[in-house]
């Protein structure tokens, strides 16, 4: 029997974080489900200095605090993407990669992710220049002129971040002036490494396989202007123009505005009994840490109610929860997490890694070593590269360090690794065990019609950073194809560890998808969108 939980909350930002803590305080049985790992968009913040009560601090120190505050009061995480949910019963459904979690109460604070702004070449060059998140992407602009577009508090903060990085940044912002505080705006404005130009406007971004000029209108001066950097240069765009809400797997059954965010009452109660939202998946004026912090508070104080008016109703007893500790490659809550998943393996399979003197193998051993240790359903087999010539060729292993996955029957399955994948990555490499063992995830025979319309010999690399959370749906979906049709051959590498194959490609933004070495593809895809890349 699964079990059951008094309220999951799905999401790890600021709001998800303020109700776990709640709940876990109210001795509610909590669990929090998260495709990333906890802190949401202030992790990814510098610095937060306008909380009451903290003078100054990292976003990421700050999640972090959150995340070991709801802990200590027994709440339980778990890293996996939701897939679809159930909330029409007293016991709410939520179906995951990972398998099914049941609760009394849902708090859904799924915040929302960067808009797109629409200008001439922002498709072209995605991932080749173009970029929606300094943190991911920063770093593929040292020493590089970068503009910055947009007027909020998230062009602000993440103008300052990339100074770290940048030769100059500069802020292109629509308006006569910036729409956050003064306080981030007076900052913005005394950077020495920072310019910013009002009532500007980017018209369009060109170049060859990276971008080359950009093209502004200066809408005060009523002209256009043109910016070429150093010759053999490039550039860098970051654009900050506002955010979509995270509320596609709730639409059928959750009352939305027209925009998509989650309609609440005062208590953040939604139309469906037991079912919450909080946070930027919600309608307001005011995105802030502050008030996401509240609306998590009053859902799980909401929730703490309609829980024990629940169980009540259904004669259902409380239970307690044990810590856990942690551990190198798997913590001891992934290990929980892992073990049911182990057991439903209907058949063993493979790993055979070919490794080399890289400081990459020695860590792709401890990874494979610490795996196999868990079940006897996945073995591990190690080689040295060159070792077995014939077998290199059999698994076509060309980029080194590499490790494959093989069936039950010790034959390729056309599914490679080049990286540990760990962090976001621990999903899309246990989804890929679990299908390839059988009984797999459920398969619409619509989707492998899709699949066995590829005719032809074809292989799919997908460029990741384990920091990137939507690389794991890209990859999973890859693999998924890969292993249910032979002629598709599906390689994740860490871009971080190859860097060889980053500029090959001129990889600047993940993930990356090259169809047989071809041009690069950037951005998140589906299963039907890979399909494309791949029949085109």
């Amino acid at each position: 029997m699964k079990d059951l939980y008094d309220l999951i909350i799905i999401g790890s930002g600021s709001a998800g974080m303020s109700a776990a803590i709640y709940a876990g305080r109210a001795k509610l049985k909590t669990l929090v489900i998260d495709r990333d790992r906890a802190g949401g968009q202030i992790k990814i913040t510098s610095e937060v200095e306008n909380y009451p009560g903290i003078l100054r601090t990292s976003g990421e120190e700050l999640s972090q605090t959150m995340r070991k505050q709801a802990e200590n009061f027994g709440v339980k995480f778990v890293q996996a993407v939701v897939e679809s949910v159930d909330f029409t019963q007293d016991i709410k459904k939520i179906r995951t990669v990972q398998g099914e979690y049941e609760a009394l109460a849902v708090v859904v604070a799924t915040g929302s992710v960067p808009r797109k702004l629409g200008f001439v070449g922002e498709d072209e060059f995605r991932g080749h220049g173009i970029g929606y998140c300094a943190t991911c992407d920063g770093e593929f602009f040292t020493d590089l002129d970068v503009f910055v577009i947009g007027a909020g508090f998230a062009a602000a903060e993440e103008a300052i971040f990339l100074t770290r990085y940048a030769k100059k940044v500069t802020v292109v912002a629509r308006g006569p002036a910036f729409t956050c505080s003064q306080t981030i705006v007076d900052r913005v404005l005394a950077h020495p490494k920072i310019e910013v130009k009002f009532q500007t406007e980017l018209l369009e971004v060109g170049g060859d396989t990276v971008p080359r000029y950009a093209v502004f209108a200066d809408r005060g001066a009523g002209k256009t202007w043109r910016y070429d950097p150093p010759p053999n240069q490039t550039f860098g765009v970051f654009v900050f123009v506002g955010y979509l809400p995270q509320s596609a797997e709730y639409a059928q059954q959750l009352r939305l505005d027209d925009r998509g965010y989650i309609l609440t009452d005062e208590n953040m109660r939604t139309n469906v009994d037991g079912v919450f939202a909080a946070g930027d998946i919600r309608p307001k004026d005011l995105r802030q840490l502050v008030t996401a912090v509240s609306d998590g508070a009053l859902a799980a104080t909401a929730a703490e109610k309609y829980v024990a008016q629940k169980k009540e109703q259904l004669g259902l007893s409380d239970e307690g929860q044990a810590p856990r500790a942690k551990d190198s490659f798997f913590d001891a809550e992934l290990r929980e997490q892992l073990a049911p998943i182990f057991q439903r393996f209907e058949n063993p399979v493979g790993l055979a890694a070919f490794l080399d003197d890289s400081d990459l193998s020695e860590e792709i051993k401890g990874f494979l070593t610490e795996l196999g240790s868990l079940t006897d359903k996945v073995k591990i087999e190690f080689l040295r590269k060159g070792e077995n010539p014939a077998r290199e060729k059999q698994v076509n292993a060309v980029l080194f360090p590499t490790f494959v996955l093989l069936g039950p029957d010790g034959a390729y399955k056309g599914v490679q690794f080049h990286g540990v994948p760990g962090g976001h990555e621990i999903n899309s490499f246990v989804l890929a065990l679990y299908n390839a063992a059988g009984p797999g995830q459920t398969i619409g025979e619509d989707t492998l019609e899709k699949i066995r319309t590829v005719k032809n010999r074809a292989n799919l690399k997908i460029g990741v950073s384990l920091s990137c959370t939507l690389c794991p749906d890209v990859v999973a979906a890859s693999q998924l194809i890969a292993l249910k049709n032979p002629l598709v051959e599906a390689e994740m590498i860490d871009v971080a560890r190859f860097p060889d194959f980053k500029n090959k490609y001129t990889i600047m933004s993940v993930p990356a998808i090259i169809v047989n070495d071809g041009k690069p593809s950037f951005g998140k895809k589906n299963l039907d969108e890979l399909l494309a890349l791949v029949n085109a």
